[in-house]
């Protein structure tokens, strides 16, 4: 039982939302014939959701701060149509319109960010504002018109990895791409235990790290498999590749960094924080600057899968990222949720909206089924709290997240003690 107990690590808890994903992906792989796991339909969610998932990345750091950014859509869209125009009138590389793109977020951000932070305009209402103003940019810009983007751009939003070298059966730069996870995967674990052994921590016992490395690795073997066997010409998208660039990036910021510590310190407890020396101000103007930057990354992505720039761009893309951040695990009151965790659950909502629509499902009842999800979730964060109860895992494995943890598994810790007679909400 202890052995098991370091196998799956103190944060067994957190792995909820990946049960429920591959739960999904079975229960529709039996329902539609096994027209689930196929290259052509992995390769299809991931294309398909990606500008979604780099959005969820953004909003968890909003909503972890305790703020929420209504405006992503409007913004991914006005970037799309300057960017768009840009490369059509101006005759600048594709490469130098990626860069105006990333410039228009960051002063869209800056904008955002300064009445949010230094007047004290909520969140909720700075946005709602800003969605409103750069939905009408966007249409006054583009005159409510369709702006074609160069092919460039087009391979960025729903391109491929490039085929090279002998044939081995699978596209070779996804399978490059695989063996270099493989080989992260390694390199981490060994870490793990290098770090542990020089702590003078006690160390689990080497199968544990084997069994644990041959599962991940199995896991990306397949992937890796179902990603480059497809047809000719398709591999892993490059959506995908920028998405995954951007989780570890985020990830190790938001975890490994005093700034993301920070940023769970004022969602968890602003009096505290203030207490302890953070600087909330540059908190919030950080969350909400860089919200808006993969914003604009995100209506880049999404132009270039779409192949043109509308005024219809960006319609409702807030609400399915703060849904995916949501049933990814974080808290309504801020101060918890993960990039990782975030990105998992709008990959739920990606994979029950593709298995619904490969059923043939309509998208009345596909909504309905999502709201529910999206409500579920909140509801059972909301009344784990209250009631201190564990998650559905730790109701079926109780033995799970108590103490002998792996070392170096253990989730960071972003709380701060609280000051007698400080609000956690001030």
């Amino acid at each position: 039982m202890s052995s098991l107990k370091q196998l799956f690590g103190g944060g067994i808890r957190q792995y909820g939302m990946v049960v429920a994903l591959l739960a999904l992906i079975a229960f529709f792989q039996w329902r539609t014939g096994g027209l689930v796991l196929t290259p052509s339909n992995a390769q299809n969610i991931i294309i398909g959701n990606s500008y979604i998932l780099i959005l969820a990345i953004g909003m968890v750091l909003v909503i972890i701060a305790g703020h929420i950014d209504l405006s992503v859509g409007s913004v991914a869209a006005v970037t799309g149509i300057i960017v768009a125009i840009a490369l059509r009138d101006w005759g600048i590389p594709w490469w130098v319109g990626i860069l105006l793109g990333l410039a228009v977020g960051a002063v869209i951000g800056a904008w955002q960010g300064f009445w949010v932070a230094y007047v004290g305009i909520p969140g909720f209402i700075t946005t709602l504002a800003g969605m409103m103003l750069f939905r009408g940019l966007n249409q006054r810009i583009g005159h409510s018109s369709t702006v074609p983007v160069p092919e460039q751009l087009q391979q960025l939003g729903a391109g491929y990895l490039p085929e090279w070298g002998p044939n081995t059966g699978l596209n070779n730069s996804t399978l490059l791409l695989g063996v270099l996870a493989i080989a992260a995967v390694v390199w981490s674990e060994l870490r793990r235990r290098a770090r542990a052994t020089r702590l003078g921590l006690e160390l689990p016992p080497v199968w544990v790290a084997i069994v644990r490395v041959v599962v991940v690795a199995a896991v990306i073997g397949y992937v890796t498999y179902l990603f480059g066997s497809g047809r000719y010409g398709t591999s892993f998208p490059i959506p995908g590749v920028v998405l995954a660039v951007l989780v570890i990036f985020y990830n190790f910021i938001a975890s490994r960094t005093i700034g993301g510590r920070h940023v769970y310190a004022v969602g968890g407890n602003r009096a505290a924080a203030a207490l302890s020396g953070v600087n909330i101000r540059h908190v919030n103007f950080f969350v909400m600057m860089n919200m808006s930057i993969l914003a604009a990354v995100a209506g880049m992505v999404f132009v270039g899968r779409a192949t043109a720039s509308g005024p219809s761009d960006g319609n409702m893309w807030e609400l399915d990222a703060i849904a995916a951040v949501f049933i990814g695990g974080a808290a309504v009151s801020g101060g918890v949720g993960t990039v990782v965790g975030s990105v998992i659950g709008g990959l739920v909502m990606a994979v029950l909206n593709n298995g619904l629509q490969l059923m043939g499902v309509g998208s009345d009842t596909t909504q309905i089924i999502k709201g529910l999800v999206l409500l579920v979730a909140v509801a059972f964060d909301v009344h784990s709290k209250v009631t201190g109860r564990p998650s559905i895992i730790g109701l079926v494995f109780p033995w799970l997240g108590k103490k002998g943890a792996t070392p170096g598994t253990e989730e960071p810790q972003a709380e701060l003690p609280v000051a007698d007679g400080a609000s956690s909400r001030n």
